[in-house]
């Protein structure tokens, strides 16, 4: 017995003691820390990662290829949506959550529908397209260089299109659900929940579809569920903070001053974006009880907590 419980136990699978004795240096030994001594080992482990990812830097490099390759995209999309008449601001002014003389201010920043689609040709439009294809890579490199895996071959370029399509498609769904039962109690409920149950499940089968197949599915939905209330935090902020801003910037700087609070907030949304999946990562990787403190950019043998290759057999420590 006494040597026994003096050997070091070795956590199993999922950081289980596998003797089944349930000891207290075993239990101890597998992981099962204090909630307090779990959190705080949690938000080193995401700090540093956050570091070797360079979160700000990466969220600044989001929000300028947004302000560049997508919202044209999204202005063309949201003109020819017979949802909403004042198009692309609307989504917007729905994003940040203001409205008042905030919402109008962003609402001169765009053009009307109508002048938006009368201008568009074939040739614009295939290129907003392709510019949006290339918004979506560097949303997939972050995503893997967040789980430590190697960048995905050229050819499987088609997934950032499939993925381009779901976020225009979810976008769209979620400015619809604003018309049914318009003017009823019921309403609001029906649009919170589309908007936070279709963000959830768009940001779990993103990462998966970006991915490539190669993290599980069970691994990839702590970070859905943190990046979806990491964005309605930022609404909540947006409204304390950026609504005013948005004012006063308008009247020292005119529409410039508003252009810098959409581009800050657009730098928020790529912040939780890559911060919610960071975070979900850390989330998974503390549930394995792998305190691994890596650099981010690990060879092609290294498989993170919760990868699976396609076609292939998971690594025993998964099973």
């Amino acid at each position: 017995m006494t040597g026994t419980s003096e050997g070091p136990t070795t956590p199993g699978p999922r950081g289980e003691d596998p003797t089944g004795a349930g000891s207290r240096t075993g239990a101890s030994r597998s992981g099962k820390l204090p909630a307090r001594h779990r959190s705080r080992a949690l938000a080193v482990r995401v700090w540093r990662q956050g570091r070797e990812l360079e979160l700000m830097h990466r969220a600044m490099g989001f929000a300028a290829l947004a302000f560049v390759t997508l919202i044209p995209l999204l202005i063309v999309v949201a003109a020819a949506s017979p949802v909403h008449g004042s198009g692309f601001a609307n989504w917007v002014i729905e994003g940040l959550g203001v409205s008042g003389s905030p919402a109008e201010a962003v609402r001169e920043l765009f053009s009307s529908p109508r002048q938006a689609l009368n201008t568009t040709t074939g040739l614009s439009l295939a290129a907003v397209i392709l510019f949006g294809v290339t918004f979506m890579s560097a949303v997939q490199n972050g995503y893997e260089r967040i789980w430590r895996l190697p960048p995905a071959p050229w050819h499987a370029a088609w997934r950032q299109a499939i993925g381009l399509a779901a976020l225009i498609g979810y976008l769209l769904a979620a400015s619809w659900s604003e018309v049914p039962g318009q003017g009823t109690a019921a309403q609001p409920v029906f649009h919170l929940t589309a908007i936070l149950g279709g963000g959830l499940l768009f940001f779990w089968w993103i990462q998966r579809l970006l991915l490539g197949g190669r993290v599980r599915w069970r691994a990839l939905f702590p970070g859905a569920v943190a990046t979806v209330g990491a964005l309605v935090g930022l609404r909540v902020f947006s409204r304390l903070v950026f609504a005013p801003l948005i004012v006063s910037n308008a009247l020292s700087y005119g529409a410039i001053g508003t252009v810098l609070v959409v581009q800050s907030w657009l730098i928020g949304v790529g912040f939780t974006v890559f911060g919610g999946a960071l975070a979900g990562h850390g989330l998974w990787e503390g549930r394995d009880h792998l305190h691994l403190h890596l650099p981010v950019h690990l060879h092609h043998n290294h498989r993170p907590p919760g990868y699976h290759h396609p076609g292939h057999h998971p690594p025993e420590r998964d099973k």
